[in-house]
């Protein structure tokens, strides 16, 4: 592997947009390389050139004009332009500070993802902090290797949306023995106390469960195609079960749909388990356990010639649709995400500031909300 693999996609952007600003002795107001260029460039999405160019304005190093463009800054030539000068700042209270915080998440491909990082990033820049992100595909001795990568380039505190296996990350429960700051989000470490933020996934079931009971369902299945069982899969189930019960309704396992792999192509949708589980009308109503699942089960009942929701009934966890929320079409369990990022960079940086007991740790459950669109109806008629 070489020195520059190793480097995050978005900081190789970054040192190429200041290798150009420098070498060919550009000024304030000279237009640097758009977005599109990047992205061919470097082979990337429009969201790592986004993390990049966001990255650069908090330097003061660019400056982003909406519909126009990215432009050297007029404080360019003050601004911190190489890592080794970012690690020699002098923090607010006077000891060494990169001003940097480390973003460690699965990945960036569905809305619920990219809302945490929004909020996580506004508040970053509300307090003149900047992020770097990177991914663990879901895999731990990844999430170990990124923890490891993110502390060495000089970040001062970590905000995780962990691996949940049944064995523990190691450098999670290293850093809560050194005292090194990290925030938790969405999920946490049974029986291991830090501090975390995440949805009420018990109440957020309920929600969804109890809507479609009025609706009239009573054959209502629970889907998640997560490879583990995370613990909040376990939560969200446990959940359905008690909002089942509550209704004086028997427990059917099985309506509890987990154990399948990821659809990966639609056009594979008729091998898929799920697909017949669909055809075949088991249930009335599905609740999905993400968002982008929530998608997949409308398109194989689309494929199975089913209509939603006059045929199945549909509610997912997140909104799977759409960033601009007025154009969704899903019911949906809202987690309140920008809000999730934004309260967990909060606390990060009032941990890095030492305010309150360096072994009191925060515990904080976002109340879900149930969103009501055009994917549930009424139980159809036999």
């Amino acid at each position: 592997m070489s020195t520059n693999d190793r480097i995050p996609l978005y900081q190789q952007i970054q040192d190429y947009i200041r290798h150009v600003i420098t070498s060919e002795n550009m000024k304030p107001g000279d237009r640097i390389p758009t977005e599109k260029e990047l992205m061919d460039q470097f082979q990337v999405s429009k969201i790592t050139v986004a993390n990049a160019l966001t990255g650069l304005a908090n330097e003061k190093l660019i400056a982003r004009v909406p519909g126009k463009g990215s432009f050297v800054a007029e404080e360019a030539d003050n601004a911190s332009v190489t890592l080794t000068q970012a690690n020699t700042m002098k923090g607010r209270e006077g000891t060494l500070s990169t001003g940097m915080i480390g973003i460690i998440v699965p990945s960036i491909h569905d809305y619920f993802a990219i809302r945490l990082v929004e909020g996580i990033e506004q508040a970053l820049r509300d307090e003149g902090y900047r992020s770097m992100i990177m991914f663990t595909h879901g895999k731990v001795d990844k999430e170990k290797d990124v923890i490891k990568e993110m502390k060495a380039l000089g970040a001062e505190g970590l905000l995780i949306f962990p691996v949940d296996e049944e064995n523990y990350n190691e450098e999670i429960l290293g850093m809560k023995l050194s005292g090194f700051p990290f925030v938790l989000m969405d999920r946490y470490l049974p029986g291991v106390e830090t501090h975390y933020i995440a949805a009420d996934g018990r109440r957020g079931t309920r929600l969804a469960v109890e809507h479609l009971w009025e609706l009239g369902h009573r054959d209502i299945a629970i889907c998640s195609d997560s490879p583990l069982q995370t613990v909040t899969v376990q939560e969200r189930i446990e959940g359905y079960i008690e909002a089942l019960k509550g209704k004086g309704a028997l427990i059917n396992p099985a309506h509890m749909i987990t154990d399948f792999q990821p659809l990966t192509e639609l056009k594979e949708a008729e091998a898929h388990p799920l697909y017949r589980y669909i055809q075949n009308r088991m249930v009335t109503a599905y609740v999905s356990l993400n968002g982008r699942l929530g998608v997949q089960i409308y398109q194989m009942a689309k494929q199975a010639g089913l209509q939603v929701p006059e045929d199945v009934s549909i509610v997912s966890f997140d909104d799977p649709t759409s960033i601009v929320e007025e154009f969704s079409i899903f019911t949906h369990v809202k987690q309140f995400e920008r809000d999730m990022g934004y309260r967990a960079a909060a606390k990060l940086l009032e941990v890095l500031r030492g305010h309150g007991e360096a072994k009191s740790y925060s515990k904080m459950l976002i109340e879900p909300e149930l969103v009501v669109r055009q994917t549930t109806g009424t139980v159809p008629r036999t």
